[in-house]
């Protein structure tokens, strides 16, 4: 912990200097302390599995019927320019064998937006390890974001970006997905 609040320390300073800043007044002496526990916090995914806070348990013919938790917040960060983005994923699956504890569904949403991350990836990875975890006939990811990496700089504009994963009925079965999509509109 002292090896990285150095670093944090060195790193302040030097983009103090560089953009004009005194490193040295009083509302910033703590930033570098700071800025590591919130970075800490913030990219606390990695100190988790997603697999194991799925907790699928085994119910054979207990639901065969669509599952949604529909708008699970989220906050993660730009892995290209370290600004967050946050917004909303909706999750479908139809259980086979496999049903998730529904509160494990916003855990795994949570260790992987806890990451640096860009949203294809983030709506993927999701998807994926519900798909190996439950082993599901379906699985569809749908998450609606805002990035400041594009509204802060660049472009200067805020659109909502829009990604999905489908995987088993919900990719080849059109009503299926329709019904999904009815069902979170």
């Amino acid at each position: 912990m002292k090896d990285s609040l150095k670093y944090f320390e060195f790193f302040f300073q030097s983009l103090c200097r560089e953009i004009g800043e005194d490193s040295g007044r009083e509302g910033l002496k703590e930033t570098p302390k700071r800025v590591m526990e919130s970075f800490a916090n913030l990219l606390g995914g990695y100190r988790q599995n997603p697999k194991e806070l799925l907790g699928a348990t085994f119910k054979d013919g207990v639901c065969d019927e669509m599952v949604i938790a529909k708008g699970i917040e989220f906050y993660s960060m730009c892995e290209h320019h370290l600004l967050p983005f946050f917004g909303s994923i909706d999750i479908g699956y139809i259980p086979d064998k496999y049903i998730a504890g529904l509160s494990s569904l916003v855990r795994v949403v949570e260790a992987y937006a806890q990451r640096l991350q860009i949203q294809e990836s983030l709506t993927e990875q999701i998807a994926q390890c519900l798909l190996e975890e439950l082993h599901p006939k379906g699985v569809i990811v749908v998450c609606r974001a805002r990035h400041l990496c594009m509204s802060m700089r660049g472009v200067r504009k805020n659109p909502e970006i829009i990604t999905s994963a489908l995987r088993g009925l919900f990719k080849s079965d059109s009503k299926t997905r329709a019904e999904f999509m009815q069902l979170v509109k």
